[in-house]
């Protein structure tokens, strides 16, 4: 399946290898800047991430798969938007504009936690982040960017559950981390 659609899907660029990611310490103080491509090299650089759950008025959660154009973990399922603030971009800013860019969908973000993880994609690259988990909530259908998403499906939480443990990889490792902390908190 290229792309499945809600109702119309759009295909603008989004991200970028030269996006400028934001380095920081443990501790998630701002160190300076580093390019996409760089910070996602040999063992990664330590950067600021986040991952967005939004889930539907019932209960579900909106998965995405990734592109095939994804340099790292393409065609893999993952929480419904991930992606990283740029050079000057607040947390809940660049939150709701990865939601809107990627999804179609305008959310109201609410912070949960934040985590640092490791994780290698064999020689590709690695992905080394101190990642902000937020929740949302939407009765919208998405409406895709093809760039960026090559699936998506509402499941429940009991069936994401059974799924990640049947199948565990088909999952990104970092939805695999956060999803035991979302889904205590979220009480679905």
């Amino acid at each position: 399946m290229i792309c499945k659609l809600a109702t119309t899907a759009h295909h603008a660029e989004v991200s970028s290898e030269n996006d400028m990611l934001i380095l920081v310490d443990p501790m998630d103080q701002a160190l300076g800047v580093l390019n996409k491509h760089a910070c996602h090299s040999g063992e990664g650089v330590l950067h600021r991430a986040f991952s967005a759950f939004v889930f539907d008025p019932e209960g579900n959660l909106l998965l995405q798969k990734r592109s095939q154009q994804k340099r790292l973990w393409p065609g893999y399922w993952s929480n419904s938007c991930c992606s990283h603030p740029i050079a000057g971009e607040k947390l809940h800013a660049a939150v709701t504009r990865r939601v809107e860019e990627e999804l179609g969908l305008r959310v109201t973000p609410k912070f949960l936690y934040k985590f640092i993880y490791h994780a290698s994609y064999g020689e590709v690259g690695s992905e080394h982040e101190l990642c902000h988990v937020f929740l949302a909530e939407s009765a919208q259908q998405p409406m895709v960017n093809c760039n960026e998403v090559a699936d998506w499906r509402w499941v429940s939480a009991q069936a994401l559950s059974r799924e990640m443990q049947e199948s565990p990889d088909a999952f990104t490792p970092w939805l695999k981390l956060e999803w035991p902390v979302v889904l205590e908190a979220a009480h679905v």
